[in-house]
């Protein structure tokens, strides 16, 4: 599948990631007055993280709906008025919270359209503010996107830039049927180049952030631009590294990372949920039955949480979840065991 270098040139203006899911929204809103963002807080506080802003103001009551603190309720909510013919945009105050709503996501919104042999769509999109790095502690701090990846009938996207967080937000809400988007929260106030025009980003397509020749390090949202800091570094010990970030679990484009193993012969998976069956132990079992799996001069490895609850202090916090340097001697150890 098509891949691409990292900032699209053609923007020259920065926003934030934040005020790129604002600007796609009012975007959608206005296009389509099926679309309306409901959840708690998002109305006149303007969202748990300043997301919707200033939205309730532009666009009232009825389209920017403050919800009751019931998290089955909402989803509920959202999977009836998506079969009925709106387009909800439903924010969870934290991603952990989603928990709460299993039942409507995973048996309902995920089923339907095969339940009723393709008679139904559920075009909802479900927000998910995830990830530690905040001191949030273990009930609002996890990274649960390989639950849904796993269930047929549901897309799983994590932008990691400012670009991408509109582009796929605006192609969720053209899906008619549910896509999650996990949003981390550390990236919030990232910044970066956003054309102002509506825009997509092809649900299913990775990108190359950067292109290198010695290993193949995968990650999506924040452990993307980690890995991609990383490999800055570790090209000044002339280890070149391929970045590549998945932006969306499900689908996956399997076809660019097995095509980048082909060429760097080391694959690297780095991932902020638990390493225990997690994402990396899907792409490693998928290019083990491949034929990349012949063009491997190193063992698979895989960088992901501590099996533990998230803590609350910040040093067992920070030492729960890949970093920076931890990529980097991860990605070393590879190299060298390669060359050896």
């Amino acid at each position: 599948m098509p891949t691409e270098l990292a900032t699209p040139e053609a923007a020259t203006r920065e926003l934030s990631y934040a005020e790129a899911i604002r600007e796609g929204l009012a975007q959608a809103m206005q296009a389509d007055e099926r679309v309306f963002l409901f959840g708690e807080d998002v109305g006149v506080y303007g969202g748990a993280f300043g997301v919707s802003g200033d939205l309730f103001h532009r666009f009232g009551p009825e389209r920017v709906i403050d919800t009751p603190i019931s998290e089955l309720g909402i989803a509920g909510a959202a999977v009836g008025a998506a079969i009925t013919g709106m387009k909800p945009v439903l924010e969870l105050q934290f991603s952990d919270f989603v928990t709460l709503a299993m039942e409507q996501i995973v048996n309902q919104a995920a089923k339907i359209h095969f339940m009723f042999g393709g008679k139904a769509t559920v075009p909802m999109v479900v927000r998910l503010p995830g990830g530690s790095g905040t001191g949030a502690a273990a009930q609002h701090s996890q990274s649960l996107e390989a639950w849904f990846a796993h269930v047929p009938g549901l897309k799983v996207v994590q932008p990691s830039t400012p670009h991408d967080a509109k582009g796929l937000l605006l192609a969720a809400i053209d899906d008619p049927n549910p896509v999650l988007i996990f949003e981390h929260k550390l990236l919030y106030k990232t910044r970066g180049p956003v054309p102002e025009d509506p825009y997509r980003v092809p649900i299913g397509n990775a990108a190359v952030r950067r292109v290198g020749r010695d290993l193949t390090i995968v990650g999506s949202s924040i452990m993307a631009i980690r890995a991609a800091a990383a490999a800055a570094r570790l090209a000044a010990e002339d280890i070149d590294a391929e970045v590549i970030d998945l932006r969306s679990l499900r689908p996956l484009d399997f076809a660019t990372i097995a095509a980048s193993v082909r060429k760097t012969h080391r694959l690297l998976i780095v991932y902020e949920g638990v390493k225990i069956m997690g994402i990396g132990a899907e792409i490693s079992a998928m290019i083990a039955e491949s034929d990349a799996f012949d063009f491997l001069d190193a063992p698979i490895a895989r960088l992901g949480g501590a099996d533990v609850p998230l803590p609350y202090n910040p040093v067992l916090e920070k030492a729960a979840v890949p970093q920076e340097d931890d990529i980097v001697a991860a990605a070393r150890r590879l190299v060298r065991e390669g060359r050896a």
